[in-house]
């Protein structure tokens, strides 16, 4: 996987207003060099080895643990 590259600040501020909120948002993102695409609750945010990841579960409450950097998506706010 590619080294991580850091998020805009108010792109980061927008995920972490999310996560307040328990928002439920559409997300794409890539993973392993494949697209995905989920209607997913935001959770938290969690940074650890230098990466900052987004934590959210879908509507079966599977948790996904995505890499900020690798989301395609774009926030309502």
């Amino acid at each position: 996987m590619k080294e991580y590259s850091h998020i805009n600040c108010e792109v980061h501020d927008g995920y972490e207003l999310a996560c307040m909120r328990n928002a439920i948002h559409e997300v794409s993102w890539q993973q392993d060099g494949e697209p995905h695409t989920e209607q997913l609750r935001f959770l938290d945010l969690d940074y650890s080895n230098k990466e900052e990841h987004l934590i959210a579960e879908n509507r079966e409450g599977k948790k996904f643990r995505i890499r900020l950097d690798m989301i395609t998506s774009t926030l309502p706010y």
